[in-house]
């Protein structure tokens, strides 16, 4: 499946509030955002993969400046929200590649079920 749009940095994307007198982390509106654009992208809602799986993802930044290691919490938990998978905890293999494309940001992924 291929993801248009500039991934956020997960280190960015989060802000210290207090409830109730107590610290907690919230989301900040880039990633509220990027979250909604790859749900309404996401052409595999539901498929539900609850099994082991390897991953393969591409991502493909406007410019050399973000780490890819940022990237591969956020889209793991867009693919557990989105549904595709039922948790990321079943991952077992991960290969994660940088690209630059100036004019063309986008994710590109592949999942495959695997057996243990």
């Amino acid at each position: 499946m291929t993801i248009q749009g500039h991934v956020p940095s997960k280190s960015n994307c989060y802000k210290i509030i207090t409830i109730a007198g107590h610290a907690s982390l919230a989301k900040q509106n880039p990633l509220k955002e990027y979250e909604k654009l790859f749900y309404l992208q996401c052409p595999c809602r539901g498929a539900m993969i609850g099994g082991y799986f390897s991953i393969e993802i591409k991502v493909f930044h406007e410019n050399n400046r973000p780490d890819l290691d940022n990237a591969m919490k956020i889209l793991l938990d867009c693919l557990q929200t989105c549904k595709v998978i039922k948790n990321d905890r079943q991952c077992t293999e991960i290969h994660a590649y940088k690209f630059v494309d100036k004019n063309n940001p986008r994710v590109e992924i592949t999942i495959n079920e695997i057996e243990l």
